[in-house]
């Protein structure tokens, strides 16, 4: 008998493991893929650590959880500063003083606010009420209309005035020559790869993988006292309420024989024509040397039941739906969701941690 059976070997579920495994506890992780890791797993490929589920840097000011990290890795020193393609026009992101330069010709931060405020006056936007109009009060219309608008439209598969205006404030904008991507204090990627955190993680833990729980829930619930699942919270309940939405992805993987393709590991492609959200070139994650390189192009998805989800939508009409959801889950005594998909949530590598660890605590 296990104290606890833990659905997803991903990051919640490992980082639950490996503080419950230290306090005595027994625990069983199952994942219904032939690997561990979830969507962080890196594998291999020509000497290159490739991102399989699309690009993941590490990036904190938890110092708690930057020093939790550092006892499975060493980090190197990488710098997320990602660039835009606009039809073979290239800017600079996240959306700081080289790319007002480029757009407008301004030099000076009082120069870019002033050309700011002009275009939002123009659009007369005082209070955003959806994507657009946030984009706009942000950066202007011509960044929205070349660097966003596309992009997003994509990546949501929704017009940008039917997106709620929150989204659109994750992105950085900045009135310096700073191209770094995040203001966290701290900043990296794991030296050859994330797999390997996930590995000394579970060291000690039972694991056993190409196991869906759904298709053994009766005898695998029999296993343990206590369940620890990081799927979809709506699959767990059978979607007795309705599904809630995602977003899906589709992964295209090349290796070419050349050194360098595109000199930057992540470039967005920014118009609405060019079907993938970006190309990522694997090897700059590690500043690599390789003779060949590895390219990705991540293309979004409609989901549908069936497909892997990624990214949840959290518009009103879903968090509604999540807070009935919700109201299920607590009422489950032994069973803990967690994560991006148990808890219907975005959320960055260092917040998969810090919520794992604080429900450790709570629960042990």
């Amino acid at each position: 008998m296990y104290d606890y059976l833990i659905v997803g070997a991903g990051l919640f579920g490992a980082v639950f493991a490996h503080e419950a495994n230290k306090k005595g506890k027994k625990c069983l992780v199952i994942d219904k893929r032939a690997h561990i890791g979830g969507n962080i797993y890196t594998e291999n490929v020509e000497g290159i650590a490739v991102h399989r589920y699309g690009a993941h840097i590490f990036h904190t000011s938890n110092r708690e959880v930057w020093e939790y990290v550092q006892q499975f890795a060493e980090f190197n020193r990488y710098t997320n500063s990602p660039v835009a393609n606009f039809h073979g026009e290239i800017y600079s992101m996240p959306f700081n003083m080289y790319t007002f330069n480029k757009m407008w010709g301004v030099v000076t931060p009082s120069e870019a606010r002033e050309k700011i405020e002009e275009q939002k006056k123009e659009c007369h936007i005082e209070n955003p009420e959806n994507l657009e109009e946030q984009a706009i009060s942000l950066v202007g219309k011509d960044i929205y209309e070349k660097l966003v608008k596309g992009y997003t439209e994509k990546q949501w598969g929704k017009k940008a005035t039917e997106l709620p205006a929150f989204i659109i404030k994750r992105l950085p904008v900045r009135f310096t020559y700073d191209n770094n991507y995040f203001n966290d204090t701290y900043q990296g990627i794991p030296i050859g790869g994330y797999t390997g955190i996930v590995e000394k993680m579970l060291e000690r833990i039972d694991v056993r993988l190409g196991v869906d729980f759904f298709e053994h829930r009766e005898p695998l619930r029999a296993e343990a006292k206590k369940i620890v699942f990081t799927g979809m919270i709506d699959a767990y309940f059978d979607y007795r309420l309705g599904e809630l939405e995602y977003r899906g992805l589709q992964f295209e993987t090349e290796i070419l024989n050349e050194e360098n393709h595109q000199g930057n590991a992540v470039v967005n492609y920014t118009d609405y024509e060019t079907p993938y959200t970006r190309i990522i070139e694997h090897k700059h994650f590690e500043f690599g040397t390789q003779p060949k390189t590895v390219i990705t192009r991540e293309y979004p998805r409609q989901w549908v039941r069936g497909m892997e989800p990624y990214y949840p939508m959290n518009d009103e009409k879903n968090n509604c739906l999540y807070k009935e959801y919700k109201e299920l889950a607590d009422k489950e005594t032994s069973v803990i969701f967690g994560g991006r998909l148990g808890q219907y949530q975005y959320y960055d590598m260092d917040d998969v941690i810090e919520s794992a660890l604080n429900c450790v605590r709570a629960e042990i």
